[in-house]
C-alpha cells in the first residue's frame, strides 16, 4: 500500500528551513497512488465496529486515534472488519401521530391567539373598562302613588337584588347560568355543550353564553351573531368578572335584560306582566319572568299563557335542582295560577304619560338619575273613562259609523284628572285630546253669547229665531223649524243656530274670537260669521280648558298634570307653583253664563244627561255633515268634555252631541261625583225676568255695519278633516296664554 503523505506545517525538531519551505501545498509527488483495478472493483469491506474499536461514529471510522487505517466511502471504522454507520430506525404510528397533533395544536394555538388579539384590538380599552350608566327611568305616577307608566330607554327602575326574594335572581341563574358562581366570566362546559350539541344535530339549541357574556353583549356589543362578536364577549365578560362581584354582575343583569313588550329590567317586566313591584313577585312569577329570556316575544304571559306556563316549569325544576327551592315550594307554585294583569302597553293611562313625558325637557331639563313624576291623574277615574269611553264604541259605534272617541276631565282650577286620547292605545298612541284639531260646532257658542252678554244684553234678552241671510249664506236651525222670538235662555239652550248667528253679527266676529283666546283657545280663528257656529278649529283640551273657567268663578285656567318630580333619593327637581290666574270674566257674567248652560241639561239638548243633586251645566255640539260630536259639560266639582267621529273626517250616522257623547260623560261623571258633597255653580244665579216688547229684535242683523269691518263668509268654513299633530301642542299653548 502506497502510504498517504500528510502535509506539514511546521518543521521537525532539528531541521533546518531550506527553500521552499513556507509553501504548503500539496503537489503531485504528496498524493496517493491510485488503486489497482482489480481492486477497485472488489465489493468494499466493512469496518469493523468503531464502537468496539473504542472509535466514535464520526464520519471516518477509527481506532484509538478516531482514524480508519484505510479509507471507506461508507464511513466505516479503521479496520477493515468494521461494520460502518448504523442504519436509521423507523419511528413507530403512535409516535408520529402524537408528534404531527403537537404541531397541530401549536400551530392551531397560535391561530387562535390571532384572532382573539386581532378583535381584542378593536375593542374599546378594557383595560379600563367601565359599564355605562343605565338609561335614566322616568317612573309616571297617578295621584294616589300608584304607577302609570315608566319612560326612558329602559322602562323601569333599577332595584337591587338585596330588594328583591332570593328566588327572583336565584331563578335566573337556575335556567340561563347553573356555574354562574364558579365560571370566570365563560364557561368552558358550557361552550363545549353547544358545540357538541351543534356539531351532532347542526342546530344551535344550546346556548354557550353565561349570563356575564349576555351582560357585555347588552351593555358594549350589538345584536349581531358572528364569530367575533362571541370573541368579542368573551373578552369583555373575562373583564366584567375581574372588576365586579358576582352579585354585582347580577344585579347589572336583571336590571337591563329585556323582557319583552318594551320592558327592560325586572321591576319593568313585573309591571307590565303582573301590575306589581317586582319585590312583591311570588315564586311562579319569578320562573315566568326568568322564563322568558329565551324568546321574550313568544312566550309572553299575555298573549301564550300555555307556552309561558310550560317554560315557567322548566325553569322551577332548573330552582329545584340548583336547591333554590324545595319540591314542595315547586308544587306550590304550580297550584297557584299565574294573574296576568291588562297589559300595561294598551292602558289608557299611556295618553297621560306620553304627555308627561314631553314635558319633562321644559320642567327638568337632561336628566342624569332616576326620576318619579307625581301627577294630577286619578287612576280609578282614569279606568272609568277609558271604560265608559270603550263601552259606549263597542256597543254602538259599528252602526253609528264612529270608530273614535277622546275623554278629558280636569279640576276647575286646571288639573287633569283623567285623560283618554282614543278608543285603544294599543291600536294607536295618537292622542287626541292634545293633538286632534276638530270642528266644535255648537260648543262654540257659549262665546258668542259672553260675547253677547259682555255687550249689554242678559239671559232674558229675546232675538227671533227665523231664517236669516248673510251674503248669500242662510244657516238653518237642526230642526229646520222656527219658534220665533225666544229669551237668549232658550237659544242656548236648545242650541238655535239663527240666534247665535244673529249674536255673532251684532257684537262682529272679531268680538267673539277675542272671547275665546281670553278665555284660553289658543287655535287660530277665523274671525268671520260662520264661527258662531264652531266651523274654526280647536282641540278637546283647549276647549275644556276654557269651560273650566266658567266652572271656577271667572279665573284664567292653565291645565296642569306635573305637581312634583323628584330623584329616586328624594331630592325634588320641580314643585309646582302656586296660581297666579287671572280673573278673564266678570262674576256677574260667570252667574248668568252657568245659569243659562245649566238649562241645556234641564230643558235642552242633553236633559237626559242631569246628575241627581248636582247643578250642572254644559252645551253638545255637532259639526258639519255630522263628522263630529262633542259634548262638555261641568259642576263646580269637574269639567269634562266628550268628543266622537273618525279620524279621517267621514261623516258619522247623524250623531249629535246631546246622543251618544253625553252619555259617555253622564257615565263617566257620576262616577267622578260618587261621594262628593253637591256644591252650586259658581256665580251669582240669573233671576228670570219678563221681557219687554222692545228687546225683541226681528230684523235681520246689519253685516254691512258690522263693528269690526271684518269680510262675511258666504257658508261655513270647512278645514282640514284629519287630525293633525303640532309636535308640540301643550308648550305652544303655555307660551301663548303666558304671553297675553
Amino acid at each position: 500500500m502506497i502510504e498517504r503523505v500528510e502535509p506539514r506545517f511546521e518543521p521537525e525538531k532539528g531541521d533546518e528551513p531550506g527553500p521552499g519551505d513556507d509553501d504548503f501545498r500539496v503537489t503531485r509527488e504528496d498524493r496517493p497512488a491510485p488503486a489497482p483495478l482489480e481492486q477497485r472493483n472488489r465489493a468494499p469491506v466493512r469496518a469493523k465496529s468503531a464502537r468496539a474499536k473504542g472509535g466514535g461514529w464520526g464520519l471516518f471510522g477509527g481506532g484509538s486515534s478516531g482514524r480508519g487505517d484505510t479509507p471507506s466511502r461508507r464511513g466505516g471504522g479503521g479496520g477493515s472488519g468494521g461494520k460502518g454507520r448504523r442504519p436509521k430506525r423507523r419511528r413507530s404510528m403512535l409516535y408520529r401521530l402524537v408528534y404531527w397533533s403537537f404541531v397541530l395544536c401549536m400551530w392551531g394555538l397560535l391561530g387562535v391567539g390571532g384572532v382573539v388579539a386581532w378583535y381584542a384590538a378593536h375593542l374599546p380599552p378594557y383595560q379600563n373598562l367601565a359599564v355605562p350608566p343605565r338609561a335614566p327611568n322616568v317612573q309616571i305616577v297617578s295621584a294616589d302613588g300608584s304607577v302609570l307608566a315608566n319612560r326612558g330607554d329602559m322602562g323601569g327602575a333599577a332595584i337591587s337584588i338585596k330588594d328583591l326574594p332570593s328566588y327572583v335572581p336565584q331563578a335566573f341563574v337556575a335556567i340561563e347560568d347553573r356555574r354562574f358562581y364558579s365560571h370566570f366570566g365563560v364557561d368552558p362546559y358550557g361552550l363545549g355543550r353547544a358545540a357538541f350539541v351543534y356539531l351532532t344535530t347542526h342546530r344551535a339549541t344550546q346556548g354557550g353564553s353565561t349570563l356575564t357574556q349576555q351582560l357585555a353583549k347588552n351593555i358594549f356589543l350589538t345584536p349581531e351573531r358572528s364569530l367575533g362578536r362571541k370573541i368579542q364577549e368573551a373578552i369583555l365578560a373575562v373583564e366584567l368578572e375581574r372588576k365586579y362581584t358576582k352579585d354585582q354582575i347580577l344585579e347589572m343583569y336583571i336590571n337591563r335584560v329585556y323582557f319583552g313588550a318594551g320592558a327592560y329590567g325586572i321591576e319593568a317586566a313585573a309591571q307590565r306582566y303582573f301590575h306589581k313591584p317586582a319585590k312583591s313577585l311570588n315564586v311562579m312569577e319569578a320562573a315566568t319572568l326568568a322564563g322568558l329570556m329565551k324568546a321574550p316575544s313568544s312566550l309572553a304571559p299575555n298573549k301564550y299563557p300555555d307556552r309561558a306556563r310550560q317554560r315557567a316549569q322548566l325553569v322551577l325544576d332548573a330552582m329545584v335542582d340548583t336547591k333554590v327551592i324545595t319540591p314542595q315550594q315547586e308544587k306550590d307554585a304550580l297550584a297557584t295560577p299565574v294573574k296576568v294583569s291588562k297589559f300595561a302597553s294598551e292602558s289608557s293611562g299611556n295618553y297621560p304619560a306620553d304627555w308627561v313625558y314631553g314635558l319633562l325637557d321644559d320642567l327638568t331639563g337632561p336628566l342624569d338619575s332616576d326620576v318619579v313624576v307625581e301627577t294630577t291623574i286619578d287612576s280609578k277615574l282614569q279606568n272609568t273613562a277609558e271604560t265608559s269611553l270603550r263601552q259606549a264604541l263597542d256597543k254602538s259605534g259599528a252602526k253609528l259609523h264612529v270608530s273614535q272617541g277622546a275623554l278629558v276631565a280636569m279640576d276647575p282650577d286646571g288639573a287633569v284628572r283623567a285623560m283618554v286620547g282614543g278608543r285603544s292605545y294599543g291600536d294607536s298612541q295618537f292622542n287626541r285630546v292634545i293633538s286632534a284639531y276638530r270642528q266644535p260646532g255648537s260648543t262654540f257658542k257659549p262665546f258668542v253669547y259672553l260675547a253677547a252678554l259682555e255687550n249689554g244684553n242678559t239671559p232674558d234678552t229675546v232675538r227671533d229665531d227665523a231664517p236669516v241671510s248673510l251674503a248669500g249664506w242662510s244657516p238653518e236651525d237642526f230642526s229646520k223649524e222656527y219658534r220665533g222670538p225666544v229669551s237668549l235662555t232658550t237659544a242656548l239652550a236648545l242650541s238655535l243656530n239663527t240666534v247665535a248667528v244673529r249674536l255673532c253679527a251684532e257684537v262682529g266676529p272679531r268680538a267673539v274670537v277675542n272671547v275665546a283666546h281670553r278665555l284660553g283657545i289658543v287655535s287660530n280663528l277665523e274671525p268671520n260669521p260662520s264661527i258662531a257656529l264652531g266651523t274654526s278649529e280647536v282641540t278637546p283640551f283647549e276647549i275644556t280648558s276654557a269651560y273650566a273657567t266658567f266652572a271656577n268663578g271667572g279665573r284664567l285656567v292653565i291645565p296642569y298634570v306635573v305637581k312634583r318630580i323628584k330623584t329616586d333619593k328624594g331630592k325634588v327637581l320641580y314643585q309646582r307653583p302656586a296660581p297666579m290666574n287671572a280673573t278673564v270674566i266678570d262674576p256677574d257674567k260667570v252667574g248668568m253664563m252657568n245659569s243659562m248652560m245649566s238649562q241645556t241639561l234641564t230643558i235642552g239638548t242633553a236633559r237626559k244627561s242631569a246628575l241627581p243633586g248636582w247643578q250642572a251645566a254644559g252645551k253638545s255640539g255637532t259639526s258639519q255633515n255630522y263628522r263630529d260630536a262633542w259634548f262638555i259639560g261641568f259642576t263646580s266639582h269637574m269639567v269634562t268634555s266628550v268628543w266622537v267621529g273618525n279620524d279621517d273626517g267621514t261623516s258619522t250616522k247623524r250623531i249629535t252631541g246631546g246622543t251618544l257623547p253625553a252619555e259617555i260623560w253622564n257615565s263617566f261623571m257620576r262616577v267622578a261625583h260618587k261621594g262628593v258633597q253637591p256644591t252650586p255653580l259658581p256665580g251669582k244665579p240669573w233671576v228670570h225676568q219678563e221681557p219687554q216688547e222692545d228687546q225683541v229684535i226681528a230684523a235681520q242683523p246689519q253685516v254691512d255695519g258690522a263693528p269690526d269691518d271684518q269680510p262675511v263668509a258666504t257658508e261655513p268654513v270647512t278645514t282640514a278633516e284629519v287630525p293633525r299633530s303640532t309636535g308640540r301642542p301643550i308648550a305652544d299653548w303655555l307660551s301663548r296664554v303666558l304671553s297675553r
